[in-house]
C-alpha cells in the first residue's frame, strides 16, 4: 500500500513539526520498535488526525503530527510512555532536534483523478 499524505482537514487544527538528526551509534532496532509503539499510542489520542514523515538515511528526518486541538497535543505531550521515549531519545538516539507547533489556518489538497 503506498504511503499517502494526511488529507487536508477543515481548519483550524494544529501541526506539530519534529525535525531530527539521529546519532550515528543509536540502536536502530530499539529505535524502530519504540517508534512503532509511539505510533500505536498517538492513534489512541482523541483529536489525533494523522502523521506525515520524510527522511533520508544519515540525514534529517521530519515528522508532522496533526491534531484537532491543543488539548490533544497536551495529552500526547504528557503521555507517560511518550515522555520516557523522549528522554531516551535525548540520551541515545538524537544528535539534535527541533519541535514547532503551528496552528493551521488554511488547508487544501489535490489528488489526481479526483474532481
Amino acid at each position: 500500500m503506498p504511503v499517502m499524505p494526511v488529507r487536508a482537514y477543515e481548519p483550524p487544527y494544529y501541526a506539530v513539526v519534529f525535525t531530527s538528526v539521529r546519532t550515528q551509534d543509536g540502536g536502530a532496532e530499539e529505535y524502530g520498535e519504540t517508534n512503532e509503539r509511539m505510533e500505536e499510542l498517538v492513534r489512541e489520542i482523541p483529536g489525533y488526525l494523522g502523521m506525515d514523515y520524510a527522511g533520508s538515511p544519515g540525514g534529517p528526518a521530519i515528522t508532522v503530527g496533526y491534531f484537532r486541538d491543543a488539548d490533544a497535543i497536551e495529552e500526547w505531550r504528557s503521555n507517560v510512555e511518550h515522555r520516557a521515549a523522549q528522554k531516551r531519545g535525548r540520551a541515545e538516539w538524537y544528535e539534535r532536534y527541533t519541535l514547532h507547533v503551528a496552528k493551521v489556518e488554511r488547508s487544501h489538497g489535490f489528488e489526481r483523478g479526483q474532481g
